[in-house]
């Protein structure tokens, strides 16, 4: 309840003697004006917390300086106080000043000390709510923000990943009609891959010798040449090797000579005999 300002607007000094001893023990700053006109001057310059004002002033009423006082600072709870118990007054005072209380003179000091002390507390949780809305709807504007980039993050993303998906299929376009016969195999010298001109070269049958071992589609010469690849990992080749009907010249890769990873590309090559 700290750090509140109180503002006591009456044209007779004595009521606003009266409020400032009444209200001297508590943790509030206590501000006086004498007439409407001077509490409008000091609610621009100064952040106040409650403002009560008497009914009955000269050239301004009570519930005119409350109306106005709303418009330069509708956070302000506001009170009235009037030694008049017209029912008129009071409703106009309620609808036009949007009064939290109309208290009646002579006030009870207790009473009124406990009006106040309910009034800034509603002051503290109308502030602590406007706070909590601002907090939310900086968060809204940042998740909003946040949500923006990261669709244009996925956006970005999704067309890195078409381009690389096209390099893709363009690679294995390019690998698929290559006029030399690669095949591709794993460290654990199984047959991944072959393109069209492998299977000529080695018999239009070899795509059904898929994820099978070496041993059982190579001849023992070429199975050596790979096993020795994947073995030290140095690339190795044989000259004019006899395959069927034709020969051949061979050229075995370790893939991690080229690329990240392990295995081994099978590169041949038929030798036109003179």
């Amino acid at each position: 309840m700290g750090n509140h300002t109180v503002l006591c607007v009456d044209d007779e000094q004595n009521i606003l003697k009266s409020l400032q001893r009444l209200l001297r023990r508590e943790d509030y700053s206590i501000v006086t004006a004498s007439s409407g006109e001077e509490g409008l001057e000091l609610l621009e310059k100064h952040p106040m917390s409650l403002v009560i004002s008497d009914q009955r002033m000269p050239e301004m009423t009570g519930i005119q300086f409350l109306k106005e006082a709303k418009r330069i600072s509708p956070s302000t709870i506001r009170m009235i106080l009037s030694g008049y118990t017209d029912i008129d007054s009071i409703t106009s005072a309620v609808n036009e000043g949007n009064i939290y209380k109309f208290i009646l003179k002579p006030w009870n000091d207790g009473e009124l000390k406990l009006t106040i002390k309910r009034a800034l507390e509603q002051y503290d949780l109308v502030s602590e709510n406007e706070k909590l809305h601002e907090k939310i709807r900086k968060q809204n504007e940042e998740l909003k923000a946040f949500n923006k980039d990261l669709e244009r993050k996925v956006h970005e993303r999704t067309e890195e990943l078409m381009f690389r998906n096209q390099v893709l299929v363009f690679s294995q376009m390019l690998l698929e009609n290559l006029p030399i016969a690669i095949v591709g195999i794993g460290e654990d010298k199984i047959i991944a891959y072959v393109n069209k001109k492998a299977q000529e070269i080695y018999g239009n049958n070899i795509e059904s010798f898929l994820t099978l071992h070496i041993d059982m589609f190579f001849t023992d010469e070429i199975s050596s040449l790979i096993k020795d690849v994947l073995h030290s990992s140095h690339p190795n080749k044989l000259s004019r090797i006899p395959y069927e009907d034709r020969l051949l010249d061979i050229e075995c890769l370790p893939i991690d000579s080229v690329s990240k990873g392990q295995g081994a590309i099978l590169i041949a090559t038929h030798v036109m005999e003179c």
